[in-house]
Parts: structure tokens; sequence; C-alpha cells
């Protein structure tokens, strides 16, 4: 209850909530008057947002592959800047709940088949071009297309019909499906001028920041856009995304000034790091999690039995204690958790059984070792993982072979091309975002080749389910048919931890969707 009235606070506390709202949502969480209103009054203390100085960030997870196309946005990096460049329809706010962006406002049909979401007016692209519902329309078009490898497309396939309404855009589905606003709000869905379909890595979006210099890889420089729709948010004149990708490094610059702000601390150095003068380590809890994943189409992989053996064989508890430093929880070789309000927290947890494990890959055939690949780039602490790993299953007469990968092409020629790989998700808002996205048979970021013809017919039937106690028993049963045969192992769900200087930055909200406040720090903090 504290975390969501302390955020409703800095919301008011920035004109962003009303004050008779925020007093009607606190009196709902069971907070006296006054007790709300002194809160509110040390928000708006805190609150004064600053114009002017640069943002300067040191960022893990960026390659000299990036690109400016939204629908390719596969990494930190590019989540980053495109997320500080660009719009989508809608965004989930801390609390998961969904807040307003292009589109100002949205319903649907009784049967939610139909859905209508009025845009904003007045929204300028960098160009200065004004958008249209027409750029909206082409936008999720070009997303749709089965040949356009956007990381959308699996939410996208739900979609029969677009067109444009006067200032509304009409979205008519193939099935009902009462998640479509949060759908509209994933990352690749930013919108472009004539939907990005002529020249899709132009780099023109409509957000608080516009492109000034981009040198993937190495820096990405961005300039305040002065004529951006929302003037609470975009402080800075300035912001500068330097690639750091070992965590040492970036430490080092964040410790020495060189950057105000870092992601992927890892865990084991977070408390370390906290100690140091003027520097905040935030740590926020999530749908995040880090994965090794095998194609269930590729031998020796394609057998469940050597799965299984390899999902008995992880010592789960060991991995959140030593590589996330207890900032975690273990996974369960499906990719939610209780963060997701259908959440079945009855299906049993998976433990390290060797013994059982040992069977599994008796009964399996296989002999030899089994390759692995991972590099610093899959995750924070990865190749340390994979050596847990790596003596887990030693111990279920598994042999497992590490092969460390260069971090730069790592999501380019290893992620979703390789049988068996580290990786990490973010997450999704909800259950069918992230279950459309990886594991529906047509997805194109299906990066463990499941497919089950029962699991997409449950999906379809999810989607379309209002009653949410049928569809939490629905989204049941999936968990249950990816834990047991799916290519996913989810030792552990990990907190996204990001460090600033306290001294240097204001307004940091923590945010549970996505790493750096959902990719918006650089929008919603500003300068000390």
């Amino acid at each position: 209850m504290s975390d969501e009235l302390n955020y409703l606070a800095a919301r008011a506390a920035r004109g962003l909530l009303n004050r008779r709202a925020f007093l009607g949502r606190a009196a709902a969480l069971g907070v006296t008057a006054t007790m709300a209103n002194t809160l509110l009054a040390s928000a708006v203390r805190a609150a004064g947002p600053k114009a002017g100085g640069t943002l300067t960030m040191g960022l893990g997870g960026g390659e000299s592959t990036n690109s400016l196309d939204p629908g390719l946005d596969a990494s930190q990096v590019p989540f980053m800047y495109m997320s500080t460049m660009g719009n989508m329809l809608t965004t989930v706010d801390p609390m998961g709940n969904l807040e307003a962006s292009l589109a100002e406002s949205w319903d649907s049909s009784p049967d939610a088949i139909t859905w209508t979401f009025k845009i904003r007016k007045g929204v300028e692209f960098h160009n200065g071009a004004t958008m249209t519902v027409d750029d909206v329309v082409k936008t999720l078009q070009r997303h749709s297309d089965k040949n356009s490898k956007s990381g959308a497309l699996g939410i996208m396939q739900g979609i029969a019909d677009l067109k444009a309404d006067g200032d509304n855009l009409v979205v008519t589905l193939k099935t009902a499906n009462a998640d479509l606003p949060y759908l509209m709000a994933d990352y690749h869905l930013i919108m472009q001028p004539g939907g990005g379909i002529d020249k899709p890595d132009a780099g023109i979006f409509t957000g608080a920041y516009k492109l000034k210099t981009f040198e993937p890889g190495v820096r990405v420089v961005m300039e305040k856009n002065p004529n951006y729709w929302d003037s609470s948010v975009g402080h800075f004149d300035t912001v500068e995304m330097l690639v750091i990708n070992d965590a040492t490094a970036r430490n080092a610059a964040l410790q020495s000034g060189q950057v105000q702000m870092v992601n992927q601390v890892e865990p084991k150095v977070a408390d370390l790091l906290k100690r140091g003068k003027n520097i905040t380590v935030a740590a926020a809890a999530g749908h995040g999690i880090y994965v090794f994943n095998m194609f269930c189409d590729t031998a020796p992989f394609d057998n469940n039995d050597l799965r299984m053996a390899l999902k008995l064989a992880i010592d789960r508890e060991e991995m959140v204690k030593k590589i996330l430093a207890g900032y975690g929880t273990v996974g369960n070789d499906m990719p939610v958790n209780a963060s997701y309000p259908l959440f079945d927290d009855t299906i049993p947890q998976r433990t390290y059984d060797p013994e059982a494990a040992a069977a599994a890959y008796k009964k399996s055939g296989h002999s030899g070792s089994i390759l692995l690949r991972t590099a610093d780039a899959a995750f924070p602490g990865a190749i340390d993982a994979a050596a847990l790993y790596q003596q887990s299953a030693k111990k279920a007469g598994i042999t497992l072979e590490i092969k460390r990968e260069p971090n730069d092409g790592y999501w380019n020629d290893v992620w979703n091309k390789q049988p068996f790989s580290a990786s990490y998700w973010g997450g999704r808002a909800t259950q069918d975002q992230m279950y459309s996205t990886a594991y529906l048979s047509t997805a194109d970021w299906n990066d463990t080749r499941f497919k089950d013809p029962k699991f997409d017919a449950l999906l379809m039937q999810g989607r379309a389910e209002l009653d949410q106690t049928k569809r939490k028993a629905i989204y049941s049963e999936m968990g249950h048919i990816m834990r047991d045969t799916g290519g996913l192992i989810c030792p552990m769900f990990n907190n996204f931890i990001a460090a600033y200087r306290n001294d240097k930055i204001e307004g940091w909200l923590d945010n549970p969707n996505q790493d750096m406040m959902n990719g918006l720090a650089a929008v919603k903090c500003w300068a000390a």
C-alpha cells in the first residue's frame, strides 16, 4: 500500500493527478485525510522538476548491430533509447495500471472484439509533421506483417482489421481480447511517420527527445524535443547513453561521476555499491526472468525426457542465492510469477533433483556433452550462472560444455539462433502478452521453438474469456503445459537493479515492469 500511495503522491505533486483524485485513492487505501495531505505536501516539496542539464547514462546491453527500427529492439540499450525517443498508444504505470499516451482513451464493444482508441491531437513527429490516425494504422500494420521480423508480431496476429475513423483508431480482433490496450503498450509499437514502412530505421518518432548522434554499440545522443506533447516530462537538454557492457566499468563510471545513472547492476555488488557516497541503488521486483532456452525442434532438445532432465538438474535456490544475492526469486520453468494478476500459485514448484534428472537423462537415451552458449550480455552474472548449472548437472551425470560467446553480436548471432543458450526477458504486462510474444507457435520471437497446438488453442481461448476466474484456470493449464513440456528453463526471476547519483539526479520512481523505470528514466528524471 505504501508504494502505491507514494507513487500517487509523486504524480499529484507533479500535476499528473488532481488533489481530489489523490485523496480519494488514499481514502480507498485506508489512509486518513490528514496523513494523505501530509504525504502530498512532502511530495510537493520534493517534486519541483528542474529543467536543463545533461544526463549521461552508462548502459549494458548494447551492440554494434543495434538498429533504429523499433521492431528489431531486442536488448537493453535499444529498449532505452527507443523508450526515450518514442511513444506507444498506451503505457503501464508502476502499479500495473494502464495510462494514456498517444491514445487519450479507449473502449470496446461488449464482446471485446472491436476496440476504439481516441488518438491524441496535436502530436508532432521529430521532423515537424503532425501525427495522424493514418500513421498509427500504418505503424500497427507494419508490425502485423509476417515479413516484418517485429518483436511484436506474436501479439499482433490476433488483429483482423485496422482502420481510421475520424480521430479514432478502430481495431477489430479475430477473437475477443480484454487485454488489447495492454498489448498496445508493447515497446516495439512506437509510432512512426507513415508507419515506418518506407524507412523503418529513420529514427523519427514522437518522444520527449529526438536523435542527434547514433553510434551503435558506442553511444546514442538525444536532445530535448521542444514541441513534445507532454510538458510534464523531458527535463534535460541532452541525454547521452554510453554503451558500457562491462559491469565493473559501468560501476566505476558511476562512482567517478563520468555517468550519473547505470543499469544492470550485478546483484553480488549491489550492497557494496550502495555504500558509495551519493549513490542510490534501486531494485524493483517484477516480471524479469533469467533463463536458459532449448529449441524444442532441434536435436537433442526435441526429446522431452532430455528437456526434463535439464530442468531437474538446475539448482534454483543456489542461483537465487549466489547469482541474484537475494535480489530475486526462484522460477518454475514458465515465464510468469505472482506479479501477474492471474497467476496460479498452486502449480507445484520444481526443485533441484539430481536423481530424478539422472533417470530422465537415462530415459532420453542421450550420451555425450551438451553445448550451452552464454555471454556477459545474456544477463548480469550469466557466466557464473552457467558454471553453477554445469556443476549441478554434473551431479546428475549430465555434462554441460560451456561456450562463452562475444558480447557484441550475441543478440543477433546466438539468441534465437542457437539451440541452447542463456537469455533474459523483461516480462510483459499480462500473461497473454508474454505468451503471445514468445511462446505462441507462430511468434517471431519464439526463442524455444515451442509449438504446441493445445497451448495455442488455450491462448486463443483465454483471450476470448471475459470471466476472470475461468481465464485464470486457462492460464493455469497453460502454465502446466509449458512447465512440463516447454523448452524454457527458468531458474530465477530477477529484480531490475539500477543505480544513480542522488547528488545529480532526482525524480526516480521504481517501476517493476522493466529495467530503468520501464525505460523512462531519462524521460521522467531531472537534474538535482
